[in-house]
């Protein structure tokens, strides 16, 4: 098959719709199919070179958030479409290019297949750009109705779809490299200059914006015994080193090197409440940590509660607080979590999701072809 994936963000974007996205094209490489990736045009960096076609398209910052680039219609989009010869459109998390892309596939009568994975109504609400909650719900109503089928990555986000009066909505979850995430990463030259007096290392990981709330990690930065050790840049990250004095701000890290860093922590602390799935949460479990995270959303279907880690009601610092310190003077909790969440994540793999996502292309196409 030839899939165009029509996507909001791509690299060097680092973000989850970014990573999703080029595992899903990775993966089709991989099974003998032809990708295409079409994405705003980057404010920074250029593309790294890929085995298939990336078509940017001209797009502007977004209001509020300028790290954001909103695609522009364009005719380029279907013309790109057409000289691909594409089979299904994936739209990857649809809102302001994945409308355009869905209207490009309707005229050239191709499937779409749309991807939930941003809750833009929160967003909305986060950054005030001038659109209300009710106004984001509709458009990815309308959006996402236009589509052959939407995938939701959690249980928490089907529902909320499906009260919003989205159609049609599957399960779709996330993988997670359980080779490169793995306990055996545990590196003692890490911990040695992130503990050197011994510390218990508490870790976040993720986008250092407004919506990931980690901020409610003050009071737990000051816990005695305890170093926060905060991966990650973005918009906000000027203000939470401010917010947080005693913490060790990495900047961002990926790879392998990455992988060290989950795997010489001790526990992963996950603030947003936002998270219609929460991939770091899955790549701290299987680096064998335990995890605290808030009851909302992705997080309620990754963690099991006192099995392999807690789950602490979203916005407020103490929840947070109490979890963390509560494992921190449990270290035989804390192994008992960690390895039960690595048991956990056991056949979440890339590929696997991947054949399930090459299910729902081709499930698109046969109603196409009935349709037709």
């Amino acid at each position: 098959m030839r899939i165009a994936l029509v996507t909001e963000s791509f690299l060097p974007d680092v973000n989850g719709v970014a990573h999703s996205v080029l595992r899903a094209a990775e993966h089709l490489a991989q099974r003998g199919h032809e990708p295409m990736v079409v994405a705003p045009r980057a404010s920074t960096g250029p593309t790294p070179q890929l085995p298939w076609p990336v078509v940017r398209i001209p797009s502007l910052p977004m209001p509020g958030y300028p790290q954001i680039r909103l695609g522009l219609p364009t005719p380029a989009l279907s013309s790109a479409l057409r000289a691909h010869g594409t089979d299904v459109v994936h739209l990857a998390s649809p809102f302001v290019l994945g409308a355009w892309g869905a209207a490009a596939a309707r005229s050239l009568k191709l499937p779409s297949v749309a991807v939930y994975q941003t809750d833009v109504a929160a967003y909305a609400r986060a950054y005030k750009v001038g659109m209300t909650e009710a106004a984001a719900w509709a458009w990815i109503r309308t959006v996402h109705n236009s589509a052959f089928r939407t995938l939701a990555p959690s249980t928490e986000s089907v529902a909320a779809l499906d009260t919003h009066g989205v159609r049609r909505v599957h399960l779709w979850r996330r993988g997670v490299d359980d080779v490169r995430f793995h306990p055996r990463k545990r590196n003692a030259g890490i911990r040695r200059a992130l503990a050197p007096n011994g510390e218990t290392l508490v870790g976040f990981v993720g986008r250092l914006a407004v919506e990931k709330q980690v901020e409610l990690l003050a009071e737990t930065s000051r816990i005695p015994g305890v170093r926060l050790v905060v991966v990650g840049d973005g918009p906000h990250a000027a203000t939470l080193r401010r917010a947080l004095p005693g913490a060790v701000f990495l900047g961002a890290r990926h790879g392998e090197q990455l992988a060290r860093i989950y795997a010489s922590l001790d526990v992963f602390a996950h603030t947003g409440p936002y998270e219609t799935f929460g991939q770091a949460i899955q790549e701290a479990m299987a680096s064998g940590l335990p995890v605290v995270a808030p009851a909302a959303g992705g997080p309620l279907d990754l963690v099991q509660e006192g099995r392999t880690g807690h789950l602490v009601p979203p916005f407020r610092a103490a929840g947070f607080t109490a979890a963390v310190a509560g494992l921190v003077a449990d270290p035989e909790r804390r192994a008992l979590f960690g390895a039960a969440g690595r048991v956990a994540i056991e056949g979440r793999t890339w590929a696997a999701v991947g054949d399930e996502l090459i299910g729902h292309y081709e499930a698109a196409m046969t109603r196409n072809l009935v349709a037709a």
